[in-house]
């Protein structure tokens, strides 16, 4: 099933504005979503750039988000700050917290990720995006994305 994942901060497949990479102020865009399948008990989310020179990227993992939520406001993923309630893993830089997009080179794409679990997985905070992947499956419902570009 599909999850309707969108910001107000750009459109699918549109430019990510700068205030949301490591050339601005680095904070997590706001994100909303819809449509999440009967059922769905938890959310959990992930970003990544698959255009990166070594092979995926990860720049933000969260978890443990309420099934009833639709939601994460503008700067959600504050270094070391996470929004109340959320569990965050630790992104390709090896932190916690939303790590913007900062390609080395050419036009980068970034795919925000929302997927709907059945089940309050009960997770440690910290994982690594791989860990998370294997901890949810078997627990997804459905799942959408957004996703954006940001080039230097």
């Amino acid at each position: 099933m599909s999850i309707t994942v969108k910001s107000s901060a750009f459109a699918s497949g549109q430019p990510i504005p700068a205030k949301y990479t490591a050339d601005g102020q680095d904070i997590s865009p706001p994100l909303s979503w819809s449509d999440a399948p009967a059922g769905t008990e938890q959310f959990a989310l992930i970003v990544d750039d698959p255009d990166a020179p070594k092979g995926t990227w990860i720049h933000w993992v969260v978890y443990g988000i309420p099934g009833d939520a639709t939601s994460l406001p503008e700067a959600a993923g504050a270094k070391g700050k996470p929004a109340a309630g959320l569990l965050e893993g630790r992104n390709s830089w090896g932190k916690p917290g939303w790590g913007g997009p900062s390609p080395p080179s050419g036009t980068h794409r970034y795919y925000f990720r929302v997927y709907a679990l059945d089940a309050e997985v009960e997770l440690k905070e910290g994982l690594a995006e791989a860990e998370l992947a294997k901890a949810i499956e078997g627990h997804v419902l459905g799942m959408g994305e957004l996703m954006g570009t940001y080039r230097r």
